[in-house]
């Protein structure tokens, strides 16, 4: 019979350290075509996008901040962000992380590698690396490029948001970058699960595929109207809940929530792809690492991992329902009119006015009266009520509202047309639609419900 040798009865001397292999793995990850082709798109098609955009007649409106692309530079840089979130960085992390193990069971490596490294573990961390380091040069790429793309096209100028606060330039740069440094943490989570993907999965194509379809149903998922708890559990939430760094105070506890449990998703996805991949048998030609088994062991420990997030953030948060609640929606959308209403007064040149004098207020029904005021839907319908000093009749505004699953939602006037009706009005950037008129704003899903 003939003696089988495990790797790691090869005598330890000479073994190739993890910056060394590294180094390799690094190198010969960006010698691929179709990685540097890309790192290049982008490093440079934000820039390019944005500048186009920017010069637009017509601006992405139903995109959070595309319809102050005209206003700011500092607008550009969220539209890319969002539109990252949803497509370019899954695609990115599947081919990346996705392919970092599954190419060496289609090209039949992985013994010429054991060779000359002489430890799974050192290579699994070599190529971890290598495949964060590309990912992290192509995050940078998409919010380097499409800030300039901004600051070229349009300007160093300040931004509105989501609460209807204007930022000053430096506050909006800021607070820019912090939104894209908050969306590294479920970038990394979907890099975890495609390592644990091209893992298990060895040279099938659904290794590589499997971070895209994983933030595919979680896009999916938070679309539907779940409860608050199951929509932080998600590891892919940051991707959206960075837009509560854009009101005044910043709406955290979404936002940390998110960041923690894709942190936690990182973690126990790369530490199961570390024990399939020091589990498997190299010495068998046959064996990709695919099977039921390995399958199982990557898949139901991720589900656990979702019912304990769950069971954790329900009783923590206290949270419950959909979290976008009557009062809630009323509130926001004051404090958005109020913050709107000064900035409209000043590009006007009328007499400034305080938000503690306007008192603003907003009455909201849902679907008319045999509907509950809450959750989402486009059926919201709004009164807002002010004061200006030295007048007796209060003033109104009727606003309807489409509010989304995730709490964000578009508020657009409904008369008196003087008011919030569509006209043009001069700003330092030259004519654009009356601030008033159509709106984003956001809702804080786990806040306290204000009381009447």
């Amino acid at each position: 019979m003939t003696a089988t040798v495990a790797v790691t009865d090869v005598p330890t001397a000479g073994r190739v350290s993890v910056a060394r292999g590294y180094r390799f793995e690094l190198v010969k990850m960006v010698s691929q075509w179709r990685v540097r082709l890309v790192v290049l798109v982008c490093w440079i098609a934000p820039a390019l996008f944005v500048a186009a955009v920017s010069q637009q007649g017509s601006l992405p409106v139903d995109t959070l901040f595309g319809r102050w692309m005209h206003a700011t530079a500092w607008a550009g840089p969220l539209v890319v962000l969002g539109f990252s979130g949803t497509w370019a960085l899954p695609l990115l992390t599947s081919l990346i992380a996705g392919d970092v193990f599954a190419s060496e069971d289609r090209l039949g490596t992985w013994r010429h590698l054991l060779v000359a490294v002489r430890s799974p573990g050192r290579i699994f961390v070599a190529k971890a690396l290598a495949s964060l380091t590309v990912i992290l040069l192509l995050v940078a790429g998409l919010a380097v490029s499409s800030a300039v793309g901004g600051l070229v096209a349009v300007g160093n100028q300040p931004l509105i948001g989501l609460d209807g606060h204007l930022l000053t330039p430096a506050d909006a740069a800021g607070t820019v970058l912090l939104a894209w440094i908050c969306v590294l943490a479920p970038t990394l989570a979907l890099a975890a699960i495609g390592l644990l993907g091209s893992v298990a999965l060895g040279r099938s194509p659904m290794g590589l595929l499997l971070p895209a379809l994983v933030a595919l149903t979680m896009q999916l998922a938070q679309m539907l109207p779940i409860p608050v708890a199951i929509r932080l559990a998600l590891p892919g939430y940051a991707f959206t809940s960075w837009s509560g760094l854009f009101t005044s105070p910043a709406q955290l506890g979404p936002l940390l929530i998110g960041i923690a449990v894709s942190l936690v998703w990182a973690v126990a996805a790369t530490a199961l792809a570390y024990r399939l991949f020091l589990r498997r048998d190299f010495t068998n030609l046959t064996d990709d690492g695919a099977g039921r088994r390995a399958i199982t062991a990557g898949l139901l420990p991720l589900v656990v991992l979702l019912g304990l997030s769950i069971g954790v953030i329900t009783p923590a948060t206290g949270a419950t329902g959909s979290g976008i609640e009557q009062n809630k929606v009323q509130q926001s959308l004051a404090t958005s009119f109020a913050h709107l209403y000064r900035l409209q007064t000043k590009q006007l040149n009328r007499p400034d006015v305080t938000e503690a004098q306007l008192k603003a207020t907003a009455a909201c029904t849902k679907g008319g009266d045999q509907v509950a005021a809450q959750g989402a839907g486009n059926d919201w319908r709004c009164v807002v009520t002010w004061h200006l000093p030295d007048v007796e009749a209060a003033g109104t505004a009727i606003y309807q509202l489409d509010v989304t699953p995730d709490g964000r939602y578009v508020a657009d006037g409904d008369g008196p047309k003087e008011v919030n009706g569509f006209f043009l009005v001069r700003t330092p950037q030259g004519d654009a639609p009356n601030p008033l008129w159509q709106f984003d704003g956001k809702v804080d899903l786990l806040s306290a419900t204000p009381k009447e």
